[in-house]
């Protein structure tokens, strides 16, 4: 496969890149354009939608997303994240601290460059401007100036629809989860807001912080707080690691972020993933749900979720700014409706299978990722030749 070497102006509609909106982030408005800062995009350029907010602005319209628009960071420790605009998400204006490209189909396939810049080529691009352990900034004209090694647009345009492929099974395996866990809340919410028993003590029927044994320099699986969701009870991924302390749990364990900011964006996770018997570990800032046997396990990933919950939680915070934590003692002394027998048969019958569902989803979702990520190096390469591809 041949390539040549173009900038990434030379790909755009206007040669130019566009900075965002320099305006506040307000609370989150379905009157108001959702603003997208670099808060907002995670390191493998998919959207934290949970923590969303809006614009209030006369000029925001302006600065309004479109189809093969590209975004950069361009400042600070995220300097290099990228997102590719998707009509799916919804609609965004732009922040200052981002960059926006028009990419111009005409002259390339835009979806290429959006693999491209999750390459390592490119990653290695972004750290030749890091200064010890500080990035750099990136500007306009810079970001411009970058080259990117492209093939004829029939191998572009193969090679996108590869990873694509990929990519459209695990949004859509993303979003049959979203929806089985939207239903599953209102299930959750319907119960508590019906239930005629009385009400319960939540370190009554949870226990905080269950033993479990791992022994030092064991080799277990571990989640990190950047692998927690913000918005679905599957974690973004996990690695394998010696075991040198930190938080342990296993399935049917409910993780919640106790330490701010994390709490308030939403970091939680319903631990279901692990094989039989498997002690797995991870930030010692989570705070472990295991039921006392009496409630269903996947309740209490609801109740992490509910936001009276967590409105009582973060108001409960404690410590200095910017280190403030939620304690297990005063979680503990949250009160809820107490359930029946019957409604938690209710409970139990419409959503476990729905969270054996999601499960299997998101395992699909990491097979399916790993695929595209052990793909994606060796197709921009050219390491492997589409010319050879038959069908």
């Amino acid at each position: 496969m041949k390539f040549k070497t173009m900038k990434l102006s030379e790909l755009t509609v206007d040669g130019r890149g566009h900075y965002g909106i320099g305006a506040s982030a307000v609370e989150k408005s379905d009157e108001l354009y959702a603003y997208l800062r670099i808060t907002d995009i995670y390191d493998d350029g998919t959207l934290n939608k949970a923590g969303l907010k809006s614009v209030d602005d006369p000029d925001a319209e302006k600065y309004l997303l479109k189809p093969n628009d590209i975004v950069f960071a361009r400042t600070g420790n995220s300097v290099g994240k990228s997102y590719f605009y998707d009509e799916r998400d919804g609609s965004f204006v732009y922040a200052g601290f981002l960059i926006k490209f028009s990419l111009d189909p005409a002259k390339v396939n835009p979806r290429f460059v959006k693999y491209y810049c999750q390459s390592q080529r490119y990653k290695n691009w972004v750290a030749s401007f890091s200064t010890g352990s500080t990035r750099g900034n990136i500007n306009a004209q810079t970001y411009g100036d970058m080259e990117i090694l492209t093939p004829c647009r029939a191998q572009q345009d193969f090679l996108v629809e590869i990873l694509s492929a990929l990519d459209d099974k695990i949004e859509l395996n993303r979003r049959i989860n979203a929806n089985l866990e939207q239903q599953a809340f209102a299930i959750f919410a319907n119960l508590l807001e019906n239930a005629c028993s009385g009400e319960c003590r939540l370190a009554e029927i949870v226990e905080f912080g269950p033993k479990y044994t791992l022994c030092k320099n064991n080799v277990a699986r571990c989640v990190e707080m950047k692998q927690l969701s913000t918005i679905g009870s599957f974690p973004l991924g996990w690695e394998t690691q010696t075991y040198q302390g930190g938080t342990r749990f296993t399935n049917g364990d409910t993780l919640l972020a106790r330490i701010t900011p994390c709490l308030e964006n939403g970091k939680a996770a319903y631990v279901n993933f692990l094989e039989e018997g498997e002690i797995a570990f991870g930030s010692t800032e989570y705070i472990v749900m295991r039921s006392r046997g009496v409630y269903p396990a996947e309740f209490f990933y609801c109740l992490a979720r509910n936001p009276e919950f967590v409105d009582y939680a973060i108001k409960n915070l404690n410590g200095t700014s910017g280190r403030q934590r939620v304690s297990s003692e005063t979680l503990g002394e949250y009160t809820l409706p107490r359930l029946s027998e019957k409604e938690m048969a209710i409970f139990r019958n419409a959503v476990s299978p729905s969270f054996e569902k999601i499960r299997n989803n998101g395992l699909e979702n990491i097979a399916l990722a790993a695929v595209r990520d052990a793909l994606l190096p060796r197709l921009m390469s050219g390491e492997i030749d589409v010319d050879d591809v038959k069908f």
